[in-house]
């Protein structure tokens, strides 16, 4: 999907010309398309962190507490690093 949007639309767009300060049409796409992608991707790191917390509620009131704490809580925690 993304990927060939992309692709299709940047062949035909305008370089532009830095000579008379015109970024140009490719640069403007590109500037688009890496903040839908973005949002995206903040967004589904959003939800993928939901879905984490709603299952490891479940698995707390599942398993016996210290199970839950040690074996499982720290395996549903994402990476330190976001997007935004």
């Amino acid at each position: 999907g993304e990927i060939n949007s992309i692709n299709q639309i940047l062949p035909n767009a305008f370089p532009g010309d830095r000579w008379w300060g015109n970024e140009g049409e490719k640069v403007q796409v590109m500037r688009r398309w890496l903040s839908s992608v973005l949002e995206k991707m903040i967004y589904y790191q959003a939800e993928h962190q939901r879905v984490l917390d709603e299952t490891g509620a479940t698995l707390v009131l599942a398993l016996p507490h210290d199970i839950a704490m040690e074996n499982v809580l720290s395996f549903l925690e994402l990476p330190s690093y976001t997007f935004a």
